[in-house]
């Protein structure tokens, strides 16, 4: 292993979403490793602040504003990353979340959802991770090799209740991981390599409606994940920094088509 104080000294980063919760740490945990950064968020000030936050730290970034839906809007944000670093080592899909429309409740049924909410969270979730793979992927095959780790997440294990949009397009980008693993080795090189985390439940932006009350108290929903997550908490950002840096480098060199769980131990849980 490398010295860990320079684990990716001299790589180039391009992070999704990196403007979120769980995103911002992991740009920060990857610049603190030698990596240059690109922040790439749909919400610019959130970009800009992180990227900030990397360079006040004596590290290399560069926020650019992106929607991963829009072809032409990620052809845009590489063409800015080449030019500002001149290549691409490691792809973190990390953009994503669920919207309370595409979810259901007392006062909305499953057959009352509105399909542009579904729309919205499965392009979100399973186009905005393909196409940054069509777009930054492109660059790793030419070069030869590169990382791409998305982002899936239990629900891709488990269904769960109330978010069927969400459910589906995570089961599609785990499913999308094992098949671009083995499109980009047998078609392109055998060291591009592509893997997923599958985070357990995090406190984000779109989940704190689900598992707290507004005085900060696990909700009704939020206390049946802690009674079914064996660790009885809900996951830090920090939690995903070790499997994320493991799956980045020459550590997994013979791992590709994985998905993990980062999750407390909820996906080994039957509940009895």
């Amino acid at each position: 292993m490398k010295d860990q104080n320079k684990l990716f000294d001299g790589k180039v980063s391009v992070v999704t979403g990196a403007g979120g919760v769980l995103c911002s740490v992991v740009a920060e945990a990857l610049s603190a490793q030698g990596s240059s950064v690109a922040v790439l968020d749909i919400r610019e000030d959130a970009a800009e602040k992180v990227a900030s936050n990397i360079k006040n730290k004596g590290g290399k970034s560069v926020a650019v504003k992106v929607d991963v839906t829009n072809r032409l809007s990620v052809e845009l944000a590489c063409q800015k990353v080449i030019e500002v670093f001149g290549t691409v080592d490691f792809l973190i899909n990390g953009a994503g979340g669920n919207v309370q429309r595409a979810s259901t409740s007392e006062a909305q049924s499953f057959f009352d959802i509105p399909q542009d909410a579904l729309e919205f969270v499965v392009d979100m979730n399973l186009i905005g991770t393909i196409v940054p793979c069509q777009v930054f992927g492109k660059v790793m095959a030419k070069k030869g090799e590169g990382v791409i780790l998305n982002f899936s997440s239990m629900n891709a294990f488990k269904p769960l209740t109330k978010i069927p949009g969400y459910s589906a397009a995570k089961a599609g980008v785990s499913n999308f991981t094992q098949w671009l693993a083995v499109h980009m080795a047998q078609n392109y090189s055998k060291k591009i390599r592509v893997n997923a985390v599958a985070p357990g439940f995090f406190i984000t932006n779109q989940t704190r409606y689900l598992l707290v009350n507004e005085d900060g108290t696990p909700s009704p929903r939020g206390r049946a994940v802690l009674e079914h997550t064996p660790m009885g908490r809900f996951g830090e950002p920090k939690d995903l920094i070790g499997t994320v840096f493991y799956l980045l480098s020459e550590d997994s060199s013979f791992v590709t088509g994985v998905v993990i769980p980062v999750d407390g131990g909820f996906s080994a849980y039957s509940g009895v």
